[in-house]
């Protein structure tokens, strides 16, 4: 029994001692047995950084048109609510709902037989009035003949002149009566104050019509306004365009690409101080009618045009702390800085400043960089409608 328990006792001691030293020898012999495979892996990390994969592309020099984009609201330049100028009641209507009337055209007959009347009994009265002053006339003149030969007084002559100047005063008075009495005459024919397009009508024959009384409307089509706000921001370069002449504006209907052709016709003349937006407005001419009152429209103006300015891709401008720069390719393969400004984005360009235009200007790759650090050029490119064109083969 003691034997057997000195030889357990041995056994753990061995195997304690053959642990401890695998523990303390063991490592390190696998880290010398695995030295061939990564050794050199680490021997790079250590040392100099390998070059980091870019792709680069030209500038682009190009005429860039700044244009300003805005949804807009269709507005008719004029829209008329028809009511009577007179209590009457609708003899006949003569359009119909939805209509195209000219300026000048009947719409509604209203029951005109007592203005009728009335100018019948003025034109009676400015009748009488010339006779009646025909008649004083007459006996003046045969008056100033009598006083010459001394046969009537002055006095009498004098009386007959006043009469006459009486009459001639009474009979301007009715005619001006006989006029407002054909006025009257001519509300009861209500015509279409402009050109365009008939609403829905509110009354029928036989109806009682007031002064607050709505007839219909009448909204004119065409020309017609288009409204949109642009920002402050933009304010100086609009007027300058709007001084050097007509600015041309497009407008174009949701899901269709074909713009609608018409040029700036206001500017307000207050910002809002609130929005930093000053509000505008063009018109289009309307002849089709694809512009109707109350459309949304996406409208475009362009302002002024760079001309050959130099273009990158959106993409490759980097913003910092530091300004806005873009990353180019030395001809030591190396990454350098370019500082630039941004004058104008359109799309996935934007046209710059600060660049010479032989620039080899990164793109992809640049997350990557720093300043001076080695490139490798996978796939040169000149920046052309935004996507790209390839000049050569991976190096």
């Amino acid at each position: 029994m003691k034997k057997k328990t000195l030889a357990v006792v041995v056994a753990l001691a061995v195997a304690i001692g053959g642990g401890a030293w695998f523990a303390n020898k063991g490592p390190a012999e696998q880290g010398t047995a695995q030295a061939p495979g990564s050794g050199g892996a680490r021997g790079k990390g250590k040392g100099e950084q390998g070059p980091t994969t870019v792709n680069v592309v030209a500038p682009l020099r190009q005429d860039v048109p700044v244009a300003l984009s805005a949804n807009g609201t269709v507005s008719p330049i004029s829209t008329v609510d028809l009511h009577p100028q007179t209590t009457s009641t609708i003899v006949k209507v003569h359009v119909k709902e939805g209509q195209f009337v000219k300026q000048g055209e009947l719409m509604f007959s209203l029951d005109a037989r007592t203005e009728a009347a009335n100018v019948e009994k003025a034109d009676a009265q400015v009748a009488k009035d010339r006779a009646t002053l025909a008649d004083l006339e007459r006996q003046y003149k045969r008056a100033q003949e009598l006083r010459t030969q001394n046969f009537l007084a002055q006095s009498a002559v004098d009386t007959l002149k006043s009469q006459v100047d009486s009459s001639r005063a009474a009979l301007e008075a009715d005619i001006a009566v006989a006029r407002a009495s054909k006025v009257d005459q001519s509300f009861t024919q209500i015509r279409s104050p402009l050109t365009g397009r008939v609403g829905a009508i509110n009354v029928y024959p036989g109806s009682l019509v007031q002064l607050s009384t709505s007839l219909t409307t009448v909204t004119q089509l065409n020309p017609i306004n288009v409204a949109f706000t642009v920002p402050e921001s933009s304010l100086a370069a609009l007027l300058d365009a709007q001084r050097a002449g007509k600015v041309a504006v497009q407008a174009f209907q949701n899901n269709s690409d074909k713009p609608i052709k018409g040029q700036l016709s206001f500017v307000d003349n207050t910002v809002d101080p609130v929005a930093g937006v000053i509000r505008v407005k063009a018109v289009f001419d309307n002849a089709d009618t694809r512009l109707w009152p109350g459309q949304y429209v996406n409208t475009k103006l362009t302002v002024a045009t760079l001309k050959d300015a130099l273009v990158v891709p959106q993409n490759a401008i980097i913003t910092n702390t530091k300004g806005t720069f873009v990353y180019a390719v030395a001809p030591d393969q190396t990454a350098k800085v370019v500082n630039v400004q941004r004058i104008h984005g359109f799309g996935a360009l934007a046209a710059v400043t600060g660049l010479n235009g032989d620039e080899q200007i990164i793109v992809e790759g640049k997350q990557n960089l720093r300043p001076g650090g080695k490139v490798r050029i996978a796939e040169p490119a000149v920046a052309q409608n935004g996507k790209g064109h390839k000049k050569g083969k991976s190096e």
